[in-house]
């Protein structure tokens, strides 16, 4: 890796250089909205990388917001990871599958409890195939072991301080939603939402950060947030549909040492779903 590559993103030789390394653990947190047609366990279950085990983020979740992936509870995150065989101590790399979808949110959640060494693999799934590396259908039957969540509250923004946020505007906020949904001149995937964006926001689509699969290098990830009208010397929430894709902005700006940023779980299913937050349509 160069000094032009985010030190969180590892490439797929490196990642098969450590296969069968028991200090690394590998996880395929994959997940797709409806209209992609990608069913994330059936595709682990044809073939996934050798030793990889499956991170469902329907199920890791609190199920008791009525929102869809609210960030678990520590003691549940803890119970829930540690029955993947995957401690706080391990070399963990997470892998989706198109690369740069999913799996930051894993990277996210797991760093955010504790763990220190969490990687994304570059290419994801569809470029460990392409490339013809090694796959299995076995699934791996891992021992539980003791996963010692430490939290940092201050990594995950409320609606009650994303309201305060979008009233004072004194921090940016980055939405990850494709430019329709920002703009609001396309629905949301969640049936009866309103599409637009929070006053101040700015878009920065999640798919601007990769190409083909891999994420782009330091200066191009520099300049799509300047681009965007993003200060990097200032704090920013990220935030997107449901609080999945807002963390490869929150991947990007790690990767620029950026360190005060915090994304809002709730995101768009949260904001856009209430009746009494304020929204805007088309271009500020």
């Amino acid at each position: 890796m160069t000094n032009n590559k985010s030190a969180f993103v590892v490439s797929p030789d490196w990642l098969q250089q450590r296969l069968g390394d028991p200090k690394v653990r590998i996880l395929d947190a994959a997940w797709y909205l409806p209209a992609q047609n990608r069913n994330p366990k059936a595709e682990y279950d044809a073939g996934h990388i050798p030793g990889a085990v499956f991170f469902d983020q329907d199920a890791i979740a609190d199920h008791t917001s009525g929102l869809p992936h609210t960030l678990p509870t520590p003691a549940a995150f803890a119970e829930a990871v540690g029955k993947l065989g995957v401690s706080e101590t391990d070399t963990i790399v997470v892998y989706d599958g198109p690369g740069i979808m999913t799996a930051p949110r894993v990277w996210w959640m797991l760093r955010i409890m504790g763990a220190k060494d969490v990687y994304v693999l570059d290419g994801g799934m569809d470029g460990w195939n392409r490339d013809g590396r090694p796959v299995t259908t076995d699934v791996p039957s891992p021992t539980s072991v003791t996963f010692n969540a430490t939290f940092t509250p201050s990594a995950v923004t409320s609606f009650d301080r994303m309201t305060d946020i979008v009233k004072s505007g004194t921090i940016q906020i980055a939405d990850a939603r494709g430019a329709g949904r920002f703009l609001g001149v396309e629905a949301e995937p969640r049936a009866g939402m309103r599409s637009g964006h929070m006053p101040g926001a700015r878009s920065l689509p999640s798919t601007t950060f990769s190409e083909n699969g891999k994420f782009k290098d330091l200066d191009t990830l520099r300049k799509t947030f300047a681009d965007a009208g993003i200060d990097l010397s200032k704090p920013v929430v990220t935030t997107c549909g449901s609080g999945v894709t807002a963390a490869i902005i929150t991947l990007a700006l790690q990767s620029l040492g950026h360190t005060d940023n915090t994304l809002y779980d709730g995101s768009w299913s949260e904001w856009g779903g209430r009746p009494d937050t304020t929204i805007v349509t088309g271009s500020e």
